[in-house]
């Protein structure tokens, strides 16, 4: 058991894996386990989540700086980054970082865009605020000064890096990891004059209220876009992200990156200034990380104290 900014977790020393996979908090735990416990004892119904998905929408967009009118739900990265590249004319240019992510990158692939080199070539630009591979962060300034359209994955980010993107023309990211809920959530901002933009290619009875029948009948704002929601996930969804809203996370951030800071420091190696390390090491017995593009990933949150990273730098001496 650990505290950590006013919660209690039950991680185990040396998981150094969030980028992977967020633990909760007990508090968030337990919300989902009650949940499951309603769902074995046939106490719910489908209108019973409402208040978890427009609690989660909320909250999300106070992360990313937007109002929950401008916030749709789903499940996937993919999925929302599939609605802006099928809403793109044919054939149209975009940007990605090498490496990137291919949740992001794919969706425009599939829909036959052409992927250029430079910002100044795109019609739009598809990055991560944080790279998953390596923790690399985007230039957010010169982005937003370049005048491109852009689409931002903040999956990387939310959760322990303070963000205003009001700016962006869409943003997305998942649950479960930094922001520490079940897997099954995912949100997209959507800037109000880029709505119309968008075609609603998963129209559902959640995006429209309208249960049978062929009669489109489109919701006045993001959530036009929604997908019907996986339930326990915004249960738990519901739960951490107001309390993650909360939080200092300028304070949050000083804290990972002083653990990767000491990591990187003490093999040698310069900081980078992110939660997320990639390093030219074999995986540490004793520690849970994950393996990308060939080198092993290290990610600090919240709930990691300077135990853990010493166990990397004593295994490795």
């Amino acid at each position: 058991m650990r505290e950590a900014f006013g919660a209690v977790f039950d991680v185990e020393p040396g998981y150094l894996n969030t980028a992977s996979i967020g633990v909760p908090p007990r508090h968030v735990a337990d919300a989902v386990a009650a949940a499951h416990e309603r769902w074995r004892r046939g106490q719910d119904t489908s209108s019973s989540f409402n208040d978890a998905v427009e609690t989660s929408r909320e909250a999300w967009g106070r992360l990313i700086g937007v109002p929950s009118t401008s916030v749709a739900c789903g499940a996937t990265v993919s999925q929302f980054a599939s609605l802006v590249a099928q809403s793109l004319p044919a054939g149209s240019k975009v940007f990605v970082e090498p490496g990137e992510f291919t949740s992001v990158t794919l969706p425009f692939v599939a829909a036959g865009h052409e992927m250029v080199s430079t910002v100044d070539a795109a019609d739009l630009v598809a990055v991560s605020v944080v790279q998953s591979a390596d923790g690399k962060i985007a230039d957010l300034e010169a982005l937003r000064a370049s005048g491109k359209p852009v689409l931002l994955d903040v999956s990387q980010a939310a959760g322990w890096m303070p963000l205003s993107l009001a700016w962006a023309d869409f943003v997305v990211g998942v649950a479960y990891k930094w922001l520490m809920a079940p897997k099954g959530a995912a949100w997209m901002a959507v800037r109000p004059d880029r709505m119309d933009f968008l075609k609603p290619v998963a129209a559902n009875w959640y995006s429209t209220e309208e249960n049978y029948g062929t009669e489109l009948v489109l919701r006045p704002d993001a959530r036009r876009f929604d997908l019907s929601p996986t339930w326990s996930a915004h249960v738990g969804a519901a739960i951490a992200l107001p309390w993650v809203a909360t939080l200092d996370l300028e304070a949050v951030r000083a804290h990972c990156v002083n653990l990767t800071d000491h990591l990187l420091t003490g093999l040698g190696l310069p900081p980078n200034g992110s939660a997320i390390v990639s390093v030219g090491v074999p995986p540490v017995p004793g520690v849970v990380s994950s393996v990308r593009a060939g080198r092993t990933r290290f990610a600090c949150h919240m709930y990691n104290t300077i135990e853990d990273v010493d166990r990397v730098l004593a295994a490795l001496e």
